[in-house]
């Protein structure tokens, strides 16, 4: 086995201008799938395109704005797509198996273990698992963040190398090539930093739900898994192949040497934040820098309400997010507690507002 790699295909590159699925660029991805097996790579794929495959099939002429509608509207779509896949993929003796995650997967740590397991047994037994939110029960705007940032998440859930995310461009611009004609592919990157994130923009096509934007969020994410990403167009001809070999396709976000954990990764992206503890200039150093525990003593203020083992933001006193953590209080004792030393807690309290093994300092670039 060559290692494991995540490919990731957009609603808009498996989709036509009215939404109805395109069965040539689909029939091109099975293709490209069956080959990089061939060439001995354990393939996991994640698939958008389940709303937009159901809407003409329901008879929408545009995208509702109503999650119950949105949410039939997958439940409808997700097995049209499935379906077409398998009869695809089944030209080249490959049999396809549905995953769908929601936020818990990620969130919780039992059932994000659990569904790693899954995945690689599916792996094990020669399958291609086929990737999607479960957008019939999500109801954060019908998206976990994105199918890309999803992607990054299982790149490391299963330890894969490679992760190669597919659009309708051929890579990040140094600016938006549809406004200006200077524009120049950016061929490799080192690190993603502010700067890169702001040339990124916004929202992708119509039909899709992630631009640039998500993409370097989600080769952020892998970086930091010690995963290399491409990103690039699905329909340049052998587009995968080319990413696996590294012939220079596309843009290529490299690994980071330095890596976080897969529970630090895990915290630090895979976790919704709940709510903010603000610090004084000690905690920032201490944690930052000394990779200490957060004591009440350094706590100033708490923002929103949580409960204990809720992910929460770590901000210093100029408001500045700098970590995220897993805290050992609820919202009302953390505020309770705030600037005592840890001598003057009641008895039986936590001596920590968030342990060292649970804080992870957010990386910038």
């Amino acid at each position: 086995m060559k290692g494991r790699v995540v490919v990731k295909v957009g609603t808009s590159s498996v989709t036509a201008e009215q939404g109805e699925l395109d069965l040539v660029a689909l029939s091109k991805l099975a293709q490209e799938l069956s080959e990089a097996k061939t060439a001995g790579y354990e393939v996991v794929l994640v698939l958008s395109g389940a709303i937009a495959a159901g809407l003409p099939a329901l008879g929408f002429t545009e995208r509702p704005s109503d999650i119950r509608t949105l949410q039939a509207i997958a439940a409808v779509g997700q097995p049209m797509l499935m379906e077409e896949l398998r009869t695809l993929l089944a030209v080249h003796s490959i049999v396809p198996g549905q995953v769908l995650l929601d936020p818990y997967d990620f969130g919780q740590r039992s059932q994000y273990l659990h569904a790693r397991e899954t995945l690689v047994r599916l792996l094990e037994l020669g399958v291609i698992p086929i990737v999607n939110e479960n957008d019939t029960v999500a109801d954060d705007e019908i998206r976990y963040g994105d199918n890309d940032r999803i992607a990054a998440l299982v790149a490391n859930m299963i330890g894969a190398e490679t992760l190669v995310l597919l659009t309708d461009t051929d890579g990040l611009y140094t600016a938006d090539p549809r406004l200006d004609a200077d524009a120049s592919l950016i061929e490799e990157i080192v690190s993603v930093d502010a700067e890169l994130e702001a040339v990124a923009g916004g929202a992708g096509s119509q039909r899709g739900s992630g631009g640039m934007a998500s993409k370097l969020a989600a080769a952020k994410i892998a970086s930091w898994s010690g995963v290399r990403t491409v990103i690039a167009a699905t329909s340049t001809p052998g587009v995968i192949a080319a990413a696996l070999s590294g012939s220079g396709i596309g843009t290529t976000v490299l690994p980071r040497e330095e890596r976080l954990s897969g529970r630090k990764l895990w915290i630090a992206f895979a976790r919704a934040a709940s709510g903010r503890i603000i610090v004084d200039a000690g905690a920032v150093t201490a944690l930052s820098v000394g990779g200490r525990s957060l004591l009440a003593a350094g706590v100033r203020d708490v923002i929103g309400d949580f409960e204990v083992e809720a992910a929460v933001e770590i901000a210093g006193p100029d408001g500045r997010i700098f970590a995220k953590g897993l805290t050992r209080l609820s919202a009302a004792n953390v505020r309770a507690y705030a600037g005592m030393q840890s001598s003057e807690l009641p008895a039986g309290a936590p001596g920590e507002v968030i342990h060292c093994d649970d804080l992870v300092v957010i990386p910038d670039s």
